[in-house]
């Protein structure tokens, strides 16, 4: 079986070394992953692990909400030149964030609506983290339309919420973490949605699934990348489909939704 991780942070240092990572990765089935940076002091690592390793990381350049507040003066300027580095790279990971340790809303929302637009412009695909935020999102649609293709990474929001971002071209990813029992609600969304617009993802190295779906345990709970074959496993009880029939409709997904 193959498996694509559409959303993780290979390049994070709490991960360890990347060799022994995608080694682990690809002895898992895991063929592809997208590697989201989250700040701008992240932008040349993430390109590090794009050129040495080409066949499997899929670059996303992006500035974080909680990172929004650090941006540059010049971040517009170096985040185009990275995307004319990288023709195939996603925008990303960006968003927003009504938590009460988030920055302010009018601190993020700047930044976040520059890389919708800098998205759209370019036709790539962006990933969004949106928590407790769905009506900002809606508002910044209104003032800016998403690319073809967003993914909404670790989406935790309602049926009805997906309902109206469907038509938009989203696709939704889900994540380790949701299945705790406490998140069931979370897989009776997924069991809604649209099987083609279902992508599946680590968010390495948080999100750390239930020990029943470690496979790879790392120090400090920090989640391997290669646990993602025993997440779909989890996902496809949840949505009665054969595992192999799982891992074969979310790399289809991820590779419409990334592309190659």
């Amino acid at each position: 079986m193959i498996w694509i991780d559409s959303h993780n942070h290979l390049h994070f240092p709490r991960l360890g070394e990347a060799a022994a990572l995608i080694a682990a990765m690809r002895d898992a089935g895991v063929e592809r992953c997208v590697v989201n940076a989250t700040s701008e002091a992240e932008w040349a690592a993430v390109a590090a692990l794009a050129h040495a390793y080409p066949e499997m990381v899929v670059p996303a350049f992006g500035i974080h909400p909680q990172h929004a507040p650090e941006a540059s003066d010049q971040w517009q300027e170096r985040l185009a030149g990275w995307l004319e580095q990288f023709p195939l790279a996603g925008v990303g990971e960006c968003g927003l964030d009504r938590r009460s340790a988030a920055p302010a809303v009018a601190l993020q929302w700047p930044v976040f609506l520059a890389q919708l637009r800098l998205a759209s412009s370019l036709q790539r695909t962006l990933t969004i983290h949106c928590v407790n935020a769905w009506g900002l999102l809606f508002e910044a649609f209104a003032q800016a339309a998403p690319p073809p293709r967003f993914l909404l990474h670790g989406f935790a929001g309602s049926v009805e919420t997906a309902r109206r971002l469907l038509p938009l071209g989203a696709y939704f990813s889900f994540c380790g973490a949701f299945l705790q029992p406490r998140r069931a609600a979370v897989l009776e969304v997924f069991q809604q949605l649209p099987p083609e617009r279902i992508l599946l993802e680590t968010d390495a190295p948080d999100m750390l699934p239930p020990p029943a779906w470690v496979r790879h345990p790392l120090p400090q709970a920090c989640n391997h990348p290669a646990n993602l074959p025993a997440i779909g496993s989890g996902l496809a009880a949840a949505l009665n489909m054969p595992v192999a029939t799982l891992a074969e409709l979310t790399t289809n997904n991820a590779r419409a939704c990334f592309g190659g």
